[in-house]
């Protein structure tokens, strides 16, 4: 099933009925995950950043991240072939300014073909 998100409001604050979408989206999204999110979360667990907790799908701000490290803040999304990468670049760049947090992205067939590169990459981040 997929969530319809609330028509936008003004006013209120707290993040109202956007938030509480986001929510369950998010929810939706960890008991249904894409095979290259399984992977790399598995991969992730195994690996040497298994001291670090990557939270899934985790809710920051107006946006839903596939892996979130708060201790590194550091995010990592997967993107399938629906992305558009330049409006996801500039979101990223805004997330950063904003909340000061770096994002690594790789598509699908990244982490399908070679997850042991794509975990190469985050451990570089985190140092």
């Amino acid at each position: 099933m997929r969530l319809k998100p609330p028509p936008p409001r003004r006013g209120g604050g707290g993040g109202g009925p956007l938030r509480g979408w986001l929510r369950e989206r998010a929810r939706e999204m960890r008991n249904n995950p894409t095979e290259p999110e399984k992977r790399l979360w598995y991969a992730l667990r195994k690996s040497q950043l298994a001291h670090l907790k990557f939270r899934r799908q985790a809710v920051k701000g107006n946006r839903i991240l596939d892996f979130y490290c708060p201790a590194a803040k550091l995010a990592v999304e997967v993107d399938g072939g629906t992305h558009d990468r330049k409006a996801d670049v500039e979101r990223d760049a805004e997330v950063q300014r904003a909340q000061g947090i770096r994002i690594l992205r790789f598509t699908n067939g990244e982490v399908m073909r070679d997850v042991n590169g794509v975990l190469r990459a985050i451990i570089e981040a985190v140092r």
